[in-house]
């Protein structure tokens, strides 16, 4: 399946700069398959080392060979059976993270100029995948997130939509009825399913909802072991977040409550939690900014946050799991906006994720104020200007999921931050329109932004 990495890699690949190219995801994002895909489609020939299952006769190489590379390059070719050329060969290190020293052999490696090298891996900053290794600066790192929106629609063969969607917002004009439909349509099935390749691969060819949910529901299971084999002694305080983060998000206030983890509970002994899964990107934590000026992180409250999936397909199925699959008829009312209760969750989620893909930290505005109703506002998320100015360089964001709402936070928040406010928006439904100094996005055009 076409993915927009892709384009990144060959970037590395042509720049030459001596580096090798790390990619950090969740698992099952799709790491391994495009590693592969791009090596057997820019490389004379490759070598795909898996230290998931390596043998004790691959990791030795790299403890005792560390120091005469022409040995270790010969016993790795004659190891997987493939014949390695000069500056026309690519090996693979897949899941990194399980064998470190790997990681660390870089320096010497990428020094040693003979062949380009990708790293994949999860879990990469967590304490013990970097422990007694010095992580190389000879590394190119980026992101790997499940799949967006327009590549959700390649893969279900559908390349016309996106660029008329990118063509309006540019313009800013409506998409006009039928094709805003089109696009709603194809948005809801991304929502239901997600971006997870292996349930959208499945999604594409059956079209069934029910077998995709299984996918899910395995990889959640997968996450849930990797809690328990590499939290380092925290395991118990990630779960009990983790299994929270769906009735946290049902709530009109979204902020994540402690208490209703444990009584008493505070950051203190939760934060490395929260880090932890936003580290395994299972998860994408949104932080308070108390003070939206020109440095949202700079008035980051650590302690005031709200926890999102960081895959709303993941979301639905950890979500409505009390039979353990979600049922047709779910699918079905969210398909069809029909479903009453959670669908602010949802949405709000989905949006939390299009916005982390697009290259987003994500933050939010609360002010609970007592004294004064005017101070008294929730914006769910705020983004900055690319190129910051003197003022006017924070837009507030609100989602709407459904067909009557108001704004009265955002006209609050108008009203007392005016020379920070860029253009505020509103995510909703509805097709594209602009009233009243608020530009009304359809949820779909979020990537965009």
């Amino acid at each position: 399946m076409k993915r927009k990495i892709y384009e990144k890699m060959l970037e590395w690949k042509n720049n030459r700069d001596g580096t090798a190219l790390l990619i950090d995801g969740a698992r099952r994002v799709g790491k391994s398959y495009i590693a592969e895909q791009f090596a057997k489609e820019n490389y004379k020939s490759y070598i795909l080392i898996d230290f998931y299952s390596a043998p004790a006769e691959v990791t030795d190489l790299f403890k005792n060979y560390l120091n005469d590379l022409d040995n270790l390059f010969m016993y790795l070719s004659a190891y997987y059976q493939v014949k390695l050329f000069k500056n026309e060969s690519l090996i693979i290190f897949d899941e990194v993270q399980m064998f470190p020293k790997a990681r660390g052999a870089i320096k010497y490696l990428t020094a040693d100029g003979r062949y380009s090298y990708i790293e994949t891996g999860s879990l990469m900053s967590v304490r013990k995948n970097v422990k007694d290794i010095i992580i190389p600066s000879e590394e190119r790192h980026i992101n790997m997130y499940p799949m967006d929106f327009e590549e959700f629609m390649w893969a279900l063969g559908e390349e016309e939509i996106m660029p008329m969607i990118r063509d309006c917002f540019q313009k800013k004009k409506p998409m006009g009825q039928l094709i805003h439909r089109r696009a709603m349509d194809y948005f809801r099935q991304y929502m239901i399913v997600g971006g997870m390749p292996q349930a959208v691969e499945l999604y594409s060819k059956t079209k069934d909802f029910e077998a995709t949910d299984r996918i899910k529901r395995d990889i959640l299971e997968l996450y849930r072991q990797d809690i328990m084999k590499h939290s380092d002694g925290n395991e118990l305080e990630i779960e009990a977040i983790f299994d929270e983060i769906p009735a946290q998000l049902s709530k009109h206030e979204k902020k994540f409550k402690l208490s209703d983890i444990e009584r008493g509970a505070n950051m203190r002994k939760y934060k490395q939690p929260f880090n932890w899964l936003a580290d395994a990107m299972i998860v994408n934590n949104c932080y308070n900014s108390t003070e939206p000026n020109i440095g949202l992180k700079l008035n980051m409250d650590r302690t005031t946050l709200k926890c999102y999936m960081a895959d709303t397909g993941l979301l639905i199925s950890h979500a409505f799991d009390e039979n353990g699959l979600v049922t047709e008829e779910i699918y079905k009312k969210l398909m069809f906006d029909k479903l009453t209760v959670n669908n602010g969750m949802i949405m709000e989620n989905i949006v939390a994720q299009m916005l982390t893909a697009a290259g987003h930290k994500l933050y939010f505005y609360s002010n609970s104020s007592r004294d004064n109703a005017e101070d008294r506002m929730e914006i769910d998320f705020l983004t900055a200007k690319s190129k910051i100015t003197n003022s006017h360089n924070i837009s507030p964001i609100e989602v709407k999921s459904g067909e009557r709402y108001t704004l009265s936070s955002l006209n609050k928040f108008r009203r007392k931050y005016s020379e920070y406010t860029n253009v505020p928006y509103v995510l909703h439904t509805k097709d594209f329109k602009e009233e009243d100094g608020i530009v009304y996005l359809p949820l779909y055009m979020t990537p965009l932004l």
